[in-house]
């Protein structure tokens, strides 16, 4: 698919990964807006790069309904890069005195996650469908956001392990689900990145995350997954496919 002129949806968009997909979609000519809950930071980072705001939770099908419609008032929705989603809980199965852990918790992180995944991908292929098809026959391309935690999942990512691995076995029956009607739909797995949630942790721990990969031995730029997101988008052969970004790490139980 061709990006120049494509209106793009990117959710999360406000920071981190998805912001940086919105930056590289920008940069190859897409008309690209940013979904995201409404906070001014998530305004003014969409602002910067001449993106457009719209405000929604990904669990609330109303709103995303209502942003969606303000979308298609510029033209047809093509591709949707879906990032917005939360970190695990890192509560273990069992604390330290044999108690299970809050049921509550696990839900939150699986229904956020996997449930705001799936509200995404089914209310904007609902809008895909009736795009007339393109020159190469597509009429739509999503990608989402699973994690390495889906394969290497962590001591007391129980929850977050399972969010994300759900997004990764979603994405191959999603694109066969839609492949008759010509939206393609592939899977990031980022590995350590670089983003403002690790930003917030100490020097030496973050030095010691870079350390852990095998090569390039260093944290992952935020603007390699929009490369990637963009990548996925352009290359119309490309479907069905989970592909880790992670300088090959392989994360040890702790």
């Amino acid at each position: 698919m061709q990006l120049a002129g494509r209106i793009t949806l990117v959710t999360g968009g406000g920071s981190g990964l998805g912001l940086a997909a919105a930056t590289a979609l920008t940069d190859r000519g897409a008309r690209v807006v940013i979904a995201d809950l409404p906070t001014e930071r998530a305004q003014e980072a969409a602002a910067a790069i001449g993106a457009r705001f719209v405000a929604a939770d990904i669990l609330d099908e109303e709103q995303l309904a209502v942003a969606l419609d303000a979308i298609e008032e510029a033209g047809p929705l093509r591709a949707v890069v879906h990032t917005a989603g939360r970190g695990g809980d890192r509560l273990r199965i069992l604390d330290r005195d044999g108690g299970p852990a809050p049921m509550a918790s696990f839900e939150e992180v699986v229904r956020l996650n996997l449930f705001g995944t799936y509200n995404v991908l089914r209310l904007c292929a609902a809008r895909m469908a009736g795009n007339e098809e393109l020159v190469d026959g597509e009429r739509g391309a999503f990608v989402l956001t699973a994690s390495v935690a889906a394969f290497d999942g962590q001591i007391g990512q129980t929850s977050y392990a399972a969010s994300k691995a759900a997004v990764h076995g979603i994405t191959l029956v999603a694109a066969r689900d839609l492949a008759s009607w010509a939206i393609r739909v592939n899977t990031i797995a980022p590995g350590l990145f670089d983003t403002p949630m690790l930003a917030r942790l100490r020097q030496d721990i973050r030095e010691g995350l870079a350390e852990s990969v095998p090569f390039p031995r260093r944290l992952g730029a935020p603007a390699e997954f929009g490369s990637l997101a963009v990548n996925m988008i352009e290359n119309g052969y490309l479907n069905g496919e989970t592909v880790r970004l992670d300088g090959s790490i392989r994360m040890a139980p702790r």
